[in-house]
């Protein structure tokens, strides 16, 4: 078993991981992380290296914090087939992010009718993105903040960006997978499949060799 580490990263490290992602974004969340990852027992540097991997893929280098929804008609028949089953539907749609939003998150989740607006209102956000209004309900309540009312949160403030992935991690129990270095399981159960598979690789890797050093393993 790996021994435990005091932080979980330093604006060096973060910077090596991740080195495709300016300082300046990336400094701002040293602190988050390293203040909420041990409170999940992401603490070792193997829970730490695949925790890392696997939301710098998702939030795009940490620089992604909300879903982008800008498609084209091409892409909305590709990706939402089921909610844009023409060309013509596609088209009225098409780079209207917001319009988009309504219509393919409308009536799950907890979130209302399409006209609702609740699709974007409760859209996509954070390191690993919570989506629908039933889960920004639920992890609000386990934060005690009121992210029915205030979703933007989510993605603004670094420290609910962090422990909302952080509470996901947990939910899935993803330490276990970590400490078996099985990150095809992790990325499962993020992803539901293996969509960017190769990039967390990278990431990870670069973890791996990051702690190596550090920590003499």
């Amino acid at each position: 078993m790996q021994n435990n580490v005091s932080q979980a990263v330093d604006y060096n490290s973060i910077c090596q991981i991740v080195p495709t992602t300016s300082e300046s974004v990336l400094h701002p969340f040293v602190d988050p992380l390293n203040n909420h990852l041990p409170g999940f027992s992401i603490n070792t540097p193997s829970r730490i290296a695949h925790f890392l991997a696997q939301v710098a893929h998702e939030s795009g280098g940490f620089r992604h914090r909300w879903e982008n929804l800008n498609y084209s008609a091409t892409a909305l028949t590709t990706l939402f087939a089921k909610y844009f089953p023409n060309q013509v539907m596609a088209e009225s749609y098409a780079r209207q992010p917001e319009a988009i939003a309504n219509r393919i998150y409308a009536s799950r989740m907890g979130n209302g009718t399409e006209a609702s607006g609740d699709g974007w209102r409760f859209r996509g956000r954070g390191l690993i993105q919570l989506t629908g209004r039933e889960n920004y309900l639920r992890r609000g309540q386990w934060l005690g903040e009121n992210l029915i009312s205030e979703p933007e949160r989510v993605a603004e403030d670094l420290n609910i960006c962090v422990l909302s992935a952080c509470w996901y991690w947990q939910s899935k129990r993803l330490n276990t997978f970590a400490d078996e270095d099985d990150i095809l399981h992790i990325t499962r159960r993020i992803n539901g499949g293996l969509h960017g598979l190769a990039e967390r690789k990278a990431y990870l890797d670069r973890a791996k060799a990051v702690f190596a050093k550090e920590f003499n393993l």
